[in-house]
């Protein structure tokens, strides 16, 4: 149903996608609409771990790269003109983080 979309974004050499439509945290290497590994492709973060109680995770999704369902927290992003990082930052007391730093295409 949202094909379309993903082939807009890309299309348009979008970098990042951040979805919180799963109570989880994971991050996703960069892809084409298809799915298909690609430098040049979108990053994908589902972020939704601010206080509803936490999902879960049933078969790992292709490309999925980082994932977690138990830790409470927020993504920072710090977005550059050719570059961004990311930062996972948890709760007071929680030890789980995820970052990284990418080149823009």
């Amino acid at each position: 149903m949202v094909k379309p979309l993903w082939n807009v974004l890309y299309a348009a050499h979008a970098e990042v996608v951040i979805s919180g439509h799963d109570h989880v945290y994971e991050r996703f290497a960069r892809q084409t609409p298809n799915g298909t590994l690609d430098d040049r492709g979108i990053r994908v973060f589902v972020v939704a771990t601010g206080g509803a109680d936490h999902g879960g995770f049933n078969t790992r999704q292709p490309h999925s790269q980082v994932r977690n369902a138990k830790t409470y927290g927020v993504l920072k992003l710090r977005l550059r003109n050719a570059a961004y990082r990311w930062r996972f930052v948890p709760v007071a007391g929680k030890t789980f983080t995820d970052s990284g730093f990418t080149r823009c295409h």
